[in-house]
């Protein structure tokens, strides 16, 4: 009998293996937090916080306390009832440890318990006890401390009594296990960016952050996060750095089919739409029914306003211009967040509500407050509509700038610019593009490319900030144009708005963002990825978007030991690895890359446009209503901030002295 037939045949249900409890989580990590590098290990805390974040949005809980130990372990408390004690029925252990060691158990899944809750996937609590190497849970009930550990997952003794307490509430320390991810070092600002959020969707909640892991002085730090007009706060902090059209916030929090809306509304000078939309405290970056709702109900409600003001239809008839849905979202920033029993994700990443059943219940709630403040507010409702002609007339003028450039290239013969060198290959998942800085790197990188599968566009002349020009201006820029008709994105088209980027046709499954190595090539870097985060979100959200990282130095030792360093503490190690116990280190040779110009085409193949080899930055959208404030401040008009994050974070760039 062959070796295969002898496997077929003892092919049996032994070999089916069943994973039992949480070994399923350690088994597989990724399926369940996304992944096991620092996007996932922060997920750890943001699965501990949302069960307190339960029991604050249910009525019972008022302050969370999240603690970054020097160890790297986590510490969360809070408040609440505390997770119950008395025995489980079905499985005749405390409830505490059927919440910590059995997957999908907790109060979340009763809805007489939680009306709603955060959690994307419901893992819980569980999922972080069997991807910490330890744990430890205190629950404050009854005046007593009850206590349990755990280690990767399994219970070291069952719930016992440590103490009396006048506290109530629950506290979870974890550390988070090293064998599993590839890092266990919290970051502060990531932390922080998602206790902020939780304290604007949840008013009225304190959120103390702290960090007890000392600074290079010593010092370790805290911030406290409250909310006491939640999105109205969080509208007027994400448009900080613009400048009111209309200084109120149009906020309504009310509850339509037994569905509880809050939104808060704000219009600036600018020329973007900024909607952030959230359920059960989820960022939805992919929009949905609410979105939609939404989205109908400012179109309907502003339109049906201007139609029965005379002088702005006046105004609009004068302007031969016909209004779409779009003009009313430009220079509107937004939140909206809702909370649903039984939401219906979809989409690539999870992040798309799908429950039909909202978009008529936030249609309803938005068109009404939207109504009567128009209403009550006549010169405020009257400049937002003067906007939105001039927004319509913007649109009209920036679709005949794109036909007028689209016409050219039809008769000029092809439909892509000239400076473009493609590859060869027509799979857009085999190909890549490289946006070059500079005519000279340019013609390096198409020299030292792969022509099979690597494109290569030289970017010439100054890159168009598109957060301080109109719509139509950005269309009649040579370089952006040649942007949007190399990778092959559509604007206008039938059944979408001429805002709305389509990137069905896109022509390279990687878009790379090639420039030099120091302050001039992040400005150019920046311009660019606001471009795209502007007019082209889908690019970045369905993860199209990187930056290349060429090198910083060559280094030498000898002329027989050559290294590319991309850092500066790389270069160091070079310098301490070769010159230690040496008298004579002056073979030691470095030399720093000014730019991408000074680098051969065998060396830009080498460095930074080798898959085997190079070092590609994905650009990514963690958090839209973040990233929507950093860009509007970067690249706006309001120098002081800009001065401020530039001096709080040049020790973290690449910035020449």
């Amino acid at each position: 009998m062959s070796n295969t037939q002898q496997t077929q045949n003892n092919y049996s249900a032994s070999n089916i293996q069943v994973l039992e409890g949480l070994e399923a989580v350690r088994k597989r990590p990724a399926m369940y937090i996304g992944d096991i590098s620092e996007k996932g290990l922060h997920h750890l805390v943001n699965e501990t916080v949302d069960n307190s974040i339960d029991e604050a949005m249910a009525g019972y809980c008022t302050h969370i306390e999240v603690t970054i130990n020097p160890d790297n372990s986590v510490t969360v408390q809070d408040n609440g009832r505390g997770i119950p004690v008395d025995e489980h029925a079905k499985l005749h252990k405390s409830a505490l440890e059927v919440v910590m060691t059995v997957l999908h158990a907790g109060g979340k899944f009763d809805k007489g318990s939680y009306k709603v809750s955060g959690g994307l996937h419901g893992v819980g609590v569980s999922c972080v006890n069997a991807l910490s190497s330890r744990m430890i849970s205190q629950v404050f009930r009854d005046g007593k401390i009850y206590q349990q550990e755990y280690e990767r997952g399994k219970a070291l003794y069952p719930v016992k009594v440590v103490g009396e307490t006048e506290l109530r509430g629950t506290r979870q320390q974890f550390w988070p296990d090293d064998t599993i991810f590839t890092t266990t070092t919290y970051q502060w600002e990531i932390v922080a960016r998602r206790m902020r959020e939780l304290a604007f969707l949840n008013a009225g909640i304190t959120i103390t952050l702290t960090d007890l892991r000392p600074d290079e002085e010593g010092n370790t730090k805290q911030e406290v996060f409250y909310a006491k007009d939640g999105l109205k706060a969080f509208v007027r902090y994400i448009d900080r750095h613009r400048t009111h059209l209309v200084d109120d916030v149009i906020y309504l929090k009310t509850e339509k089919q037994g569905i509880p809306i809050e939104v808060a509304i704000m219009y600036n000078t600018d020329y973007s739409e900024n909607i952030h939309s959230y359920v059960n405290n989820i960022n939805t970056i992919e929009g949905g029914t609410h979105l939609q709702g939404f989205r109908m109900a400012l179109t309907r409600t502003l339109k049906k306003y201007a139609d029965n003001d005379p002088a702005i239809s006046k105004q609009i008839e004068k302007a031969k211009i016909e209004i779409a849905g779009e003009d009313f979202r430009e220079g509107l920033t937004a939140v909206i967040s809702i909370k649903v029993a039984e939401p219906q994700f979809e989409g690539q990443t999870k992040t798309k509500l799908g429950n039909s059943e909202v978009a008529g219940a936030v249609q309803q709630a938005v068109g009404e407050a939207l109504s009567n403040y128009l209403e009550e507010h006549p010169t405020e409702a009257k400049r937002i509509c003067e906007k939105v002609v001039l927004a319509a007339t913007a649109r009209i003028a920036a679709r005949k700038a794109r036909e007028s450039v689209q016409r050219k290239t039809v008769w000029s013969g092809g439909g892509l610019p000239g400076k473009l060198a493609d590859c060869s290959s027509r799979d857009p998942k085999k190909c890549e593009i490289f946006l070059v800085e500079g005519d000279s790197a340019g013609g390096s990188a198409k020299s030292g490319r792969d022509r099979h599968t690597q494109a290569v566009l030289p970017l010439r002349g100054k890159i168009l900030n598109v957060e301080k020009v109109p719509w139509h201006r950005v269309f009649e820029a040579e370089s952006v144009m040649n942007i949007i008709q190399s990778i092959g994105v559509r604007f206008g088209v039938e059944g979408e708005g001429d805002r709305e980027a389509n990137i069905e046709k896109l022509r390279y499954d990687k878009i790379i963002i090639m420039t030099d190595a120091d302050v001039d090539g992040s400005h150019i870097d920046t311009l660019i990825m606001t471009l795209f985060y502007r007019f082209m979100p889908k690019v970045i959200q369905d993860g199209h978007l990187y930056i290349a990282t060429p090198p910083l130095y060559q280094c030498s030792y000898k002329n027989k030991v050559k290294e590319y360093c991309y850092t500066e503490q790389q270069r160091q190690a070079f310098i301490e690895k070769y010159a230690e116990g040496k008298e004579d280190s002056s073979a030691i040779h470095t030399q720093r890359y000014k730019g991408l110009g000074e680098m051969n085409a065998e060396q830009l193949w080498e460095t930074t446009m080798n898959p085997a080899t190079r070092l590609l930055k994905q650009v990514t959208i963690e958090n839209a209503a973040e990233a929507d404030e950093i860009f509007s401040m970067l690249m706006g008009d309001d120098v002081e901030p800009r001065r401020e994050f530039i001096e709080k974070n040049a020790t973290l760039a690449n910035v020449d002295a």
